[in-house]
């Protein structure tokens, strides 16, 4: 017996040795060697990209758009940025995206593509008043940018131009050709000018390119349960998309003699179904990246728990499946975001159409998406279709250990917060028009929008008071400025 509760005691502290010594891998990297500020003028920048809000390009979700508000921005940014549009080539591409070429000193070299798009979605009908400015006034006071698109995303297309600028204004040559890409349609699935951009580079015959940076996510304050300060995250994949439509048809007739289960009725038992039966869960290399990279910055008890997974993976799925936003990056979602049926309250109505949107999880693709909700639907006398055009399987993850993700990360640090924050990379729930060069075979594409976000920016992306810090811009500047810089780190 003694000899039995010796090798237990054993066993105990050789796990707690093993627990407590991968905790203690995990330690905040030092900061920058250097942190040299770069010199920008943010009141100058601000009414520029104040400027550029005040062209309501808005994508509809009915796919229409005005051409002559795009083009009067395109005229616009030529006359704000006179020493890019002297120095850079640049042509319309798709119809109303621009595609500018920065040619580097060294043209075998591959190239780097810096991407953003020109158009925004519209006001939330009945919600002007809301606004404290209206929406696309571009309004700067109080410290802020105001208007739809500060977020979402001009402030990207206009960070890059003011980097670009600046660094003109030097003499700066990059040392291998710099590709700026702005579509036109990202808001409606980027069916159109992402493509036609990739469709063109790809005809020019530039090698892939060695970095492709798009928007995605930015640097937050306090974000993560158990983690002070700040993290930047870097978007290293993102999730599919699909919209299913499931469609009950049958007889019609008089309320008075309904039969025991109406196209309504169905269509809701097949909805609430896949709302009981959700997409199983599973930490992806994505999810996994981003708990090991905040694991440095939380208390000795959570590294405990987080630099643990083989014993704690469960509980740990557990947490996060809690909270909406953490649950969607562990599994594919589904939404029931459209239902219609009936035209009057004594019809029976012949046909009803439930609209369901799917981000799909590393792991799982469009096929499997659509086998998953016939299997749990178990009706065959629903229908089951995609809706619109546009899907898309998940990205790839790119890789965290190169030069491209190490560029990135150090930009980051040397230009964002007045700490360093924590470089996270994590799973994009939404979606990018960067998943067109993920599809063309470019391994290092990342998505992060360089500029802190208040607790409440979520909120204000797409909805009301969208709005940027003119500080916190001119630090999204900064960041550009930085790794355009340095450039010559990719090898």
């Amino acid at each position: 017996m003694r000899r039995l509760l010796l090798v237990l005691v054993l066993a105990l502290v050789a796990l707690a040795t093993v627990l407590v010594s991968r905790a203690m891998r995990f330690r905040l990297p030092p900061p920058p060697a250097t942190r040299t500020a770069v010199a920008i003028d943010a009141d100058s920048a601000a009414a520029r990209l104040a400027g550029a809000i005040r062209f309501p390009t808005i994508t509809r979700e009915d796919g229409v758009t005005d051409s002559a508000t795009f083009r009067g921005l395109h005229a616009y940014l030529a006359k704000a940025y006179p020493r890019t549009h002297a120095t850079l080539a640049r042509e319309t591409v798709g119809g109303l995206s621009l595609l500018y070429t920065w040619k580097g000193t060294d043209t075998t070299l591959a190239p780097i593509v810096l991407m953003g798009h020109l158009d925004v979605v519209p006001v939330i009908p009945g919600t002007e008043a809301q606004w404290t400015h209206p929406a696309f006034d571009g309004v700067v006071r109080d410290g802020f940018i105001w208007g739809r698109g500060t977020l979402d995303d001009k402030a990207t297309v206009t960070g890059v131009l003011e980097a670009v600028e600046h660094l003109v204004a030097k003499g700066y040559a990059p040392p291998r050709t710099v590709l700026l890409a702005f579509g036109h349609d990202e808001e409606g699935g980027g069916n159109v000018g992402a493509p036609a951009i990739v469709a063109r580079v790809k005809s020019l015959g530039y090698p892939t390119p060695a970095l492709v940076l798009d928007e995605g996510g930015a640097v937050m304050e306090d974000r993560f349960p158990g983690v002070k300060g700040a993290a930047a995250l870097v978007g290293v994949a993102e999730k599919g998309y699909l919209t299913l439509e499931l469609v009950a048809t049958g007889k019609g007739g008089h309320s008075s003699t309904p039969p025991s289960s109406t196209q309504i009725g169905r269509l809701a038992r097949a909805v609430a179904a896949l709302e009981a039966n959700p997409f199983p869960e599973s930490l992806n290399d994505a999810s996994k990246g981003m708990l090991e990279a905040l694991t440095p910055g939380m208390s000795f008890e959570r590294k405990l728990v987080m630099s643990n997974l083989w014993l704690t993976e469960r509980f740990v799925r557990a947490a996060l499946l809690r909270d909406p936003a953490s649950a969607a990056m562990l599994r594919t979602t589904t939404a029931a975001t459209i239902i219609r049926g009936g035209a009057k309250d004594n019809v029976l109505p012949q046909e009803a159409i439930a609209k369901v949107n799917f981000r799909i999880a590393p792991g799982e693709t469009v096929e499997s998406v659509i086998a998953f909700v016939r299997r749990v639907i178990a009706d065959s006398t629903i229908t089951v279709r995609q809706s619109g055009i546009f899907k898309s399987d998940p990205s790839p993850v790119s890789r965290t250990d190169g030069a491209a993700f190490r560029l990135v990360a150090e930009s980051i640090r040397e230009s964002l917060g007045k700490e360093p924050p924590l470089i996270v990379p994590y799973l994009v729930v939404g979606g990018t028009d960067s998943r067109y060069w993920s599809q063309a075979g470019a391994p290092d594409v990342f998505r992060f929008s360089p500029v802190p976000f208040e607790a409440d920016a979520l909120s204000r992306v797409h909805g009301t008071d969208e709005r940027i810090a003119v500080e916190g811009y001119a630090k999204g500047i900064a960041f550009f400025v930085r790794l355009l810089e340095q450039l010559s780190a990719l090898r």
